[in-house]
């Protein structure tokens, strides 16, 4: 007679994968089951694409050397993708937050799952629906005359590498904001940042046209660099060192935004 064979115990990798993607599921879920959060955050950029377009968009594209509101469409929508990635991230903070104040992480931390799931699951489904927040506004852009000149494929798969990469950078800084915070408001506050400063960058007027005295901040932010490659792989106008800086600013603020959250997120909760 053989002896009983005891299965085998999955190893802590596909634990941790296995957590990783419920927790990803149960963002997502959540998003589904209340989605005016999601809704208003996106409202904002598209807002902002129809009254910069039909309302300022002639007299904008007297100051890029004209070319009517087609132009400024052209120039305006790579600064609203990036700024629709920022808008999400603030919802992303409140979702974190809301967790840390509500109990539940408490009740993950004494349930037998892998502890950084909950970050991942934040993050990933947070940058998934970034993603779907970007096509809905491109193709509202599409809608009202946006059109991409001659972009290859390779521009256009760098492009949304570009775009995913961004949101990843930005998300881990809004988790890092989200636990940080005492409440939800809060953590919106906190937040703030991330939805104010493509206002400050060239994504609706050119750095050059902007005083002398506020030009270096608006140029090496980490917005308009971003701005600025992604126009020029969608719109072949010049990149330079703009893609450097923002692969850079992405990688540096992936970075913060990790080891800030998870030195966050392992301390004791009071």
């Amino acid at each position: 007679m053989t002896a009983l064979q005891t299965p085998a115990r999955p190893g802590r990798l596909s634990l941790a994968l296995r957590d990783s993607s419920t927790m990803v599921r149960r963002n997502l879920l959540h998003a589904r089951r209340y989605p005016s959060l999601t809704l208003n955050l996106l409202l904002t950029p598209v807002m902002l694409l129809l009254l910069f377009v039909y309302v300022f968009g002639d007299v904008m594209s007297a100051g890029l050397g004209g070319g009517g509101r087609s132009a400024y469409v052209a120039y305006l929508v790579p600064g609203l993708l990036l700024m629709t990635i920022g808008s999400t991230a603030i919802g992303t903070a409140v979702s974190v937050s809301m967790d840390m104040t509500e109990g539940i992480v408490s009740r993950f931390r004494t349930m037998a799952i892998h502890r950084g799931s909950v970050l991942v699951g934040h993050v990933v489904g947070s940058v998934l629906k970034a993603v779907l927040s970007v096509v809905v506004v491109g193709a509202v852009a599409v809608a009202i005359g946006f059109r991409s000149t001659d972009a290859t494929a390779l521009e256009w798969l760098a492009a949304f590498g570009l775009l995913v990469l961004f949101a990843t950078a930005l998300t881990w800084i809004a988790v890092g904001m989200g636990l940080g915070a005492p409440n939800a408001e809060a953590a919106s506050n906190n937040a703030t940042p991330l939805i104010l400063l493509p206002l400050l960058s060239s994504a609706f007027v050119p750095v050059d046209g902007m005083p002398g005295w506020f030009r270096p901040v608006a140029e090496y932010q980490p917005f308009t660099p971003a701005i600025e490659t992604l126009r020029g792989l969608l719109l072949g106008s010049e990149i330079g060192h703009n893609g450097w800086l923002a692969l850079g600013w992405c990688v540096a603020l992936t970075v913060l935004g990790y080891f800030w959250s998870t030195a966050s997120f392992a301390r004791d909760p009071k």
